[in-house]
């Protein structure tokens, strides 16, 4: 499992990402452009003294990341499992593999629509009443912990 931010905008929602890939020991690829430097504070104290744990890489563009993922696979493109907030498949019915890349999109946008045709969709079901979305590092959290369950990593030697 991979957890990929498209062109994240917020320097404290990347920040709590970090750490929750530190957490799960799940590589995190941020795609550029990023709305702040890696240098920011705040950035830095939302993944607190976790930075060091969290595999991260950066990478100019999609397609430079798609290059990079395709070449650590044989050659074999990365499943992305796309997130929407406007549609896809329900979380809790999605079928999530081990070697998925989660993708999340900027914050103010989300992904562009070249990208979610790209890959599969899913979404986190809320009732209706306002809310558009989930903060991206609070949605994060939610698909990176149901795709770990959805394929058993949860129940597996090293988790407490």
């Amino acid at each position: 499992m991979e957890l990929v931010l498209y062109e994240p905008e917020i320097p404290p929602n990347t920040g709590n990402v970090a750490r929750l890939c530190a957490a799960t020991d799940t590589p995190l690829h941020l795609i550029e452009p990023l709305g702040f430097r890696l240098e920011d504070r705040y950035l830095r104290r939302a993944g607190l003294d976790y930075w060091p744990n969290v595999r991260l890489a950066v990478w100019p563009d999609w397609e430079s990341w798609l290059a990079a993922a395709r070449e650590v696979r044989g050659g074999r493109a990365p499943r992305c499992v796309m997130t929407s907030a406007r549609g896809g498949t329900p979380l809790h019915r999605f079928a999530f593999a081990p070697d998925d890349c989660l993708v999340m999109g900027p914050e103010t946008r989300g992904l562009p629509a070249h990208l979610l045709a790209r890959g599969e969709a899913v979404r986190i079901p809320m009732r209706p009443g306002g809310v558009r979305s989930l903060n991206m590092s609070t949605a994060a959290g939610i698909v990176l912990y149901a795709a770990l369950a959805s394929c058993g990593e949860l129940d597996a030697p090293g988790w407490c």
